[in-house]
């Protein structure tokens, strides 16, 4: 395998042979944290956000960005598990998040 991970860019491909992905990324990665796996014939791409609960519309720059409630579960998601990092003696995988959903960055002061 070739996997090389930049802070906007992913590449993979088979040695010698043109990457089957090569793309920009919608936003920065830590490059130097990011890694892949290979298990049974399955690749697995981990790629860590720069800005900690920072909501991406997609992975990819040219790729189709998420709907509006797409983006407004993935923030309901993140901003469960900050509460669930900031207050780990709390369970909040039952918690429920009405109206409108703040940005998991910012919300309450930001991250810690």
């Amino acid at each position: 395998m070739d996997v090389k991970f930049t802070s906007t860019h992913v590449s993979i491909g088979i040695k010698g042979l043109p990457p089957y992905l090569d793309e920009d990324l919608s936003s920065k990665i830590k490059a130097s944290e990011s890694f892949w796996l290979l298990d049974n014939e399955e690749i697995t791409i981990t790629l860590i956000k720069v800005f900690k609960a920072e909501t991406w519309t997609s992975v990819f720059k040219r790729h189709e960005q998420m709907n509006f409630l797409q983006k407004e579960e993935a923030q309901k998601k993140m901003l469960l598990e900050r509460f669930q990092e900031e207050h780990g003696g709390f369970d909040f995988s039952d918690a429920e998040i009405s109206g409108n959903v703040p940005d998991p960055r910012t919300f309450l002061g930001g991250i810690k």
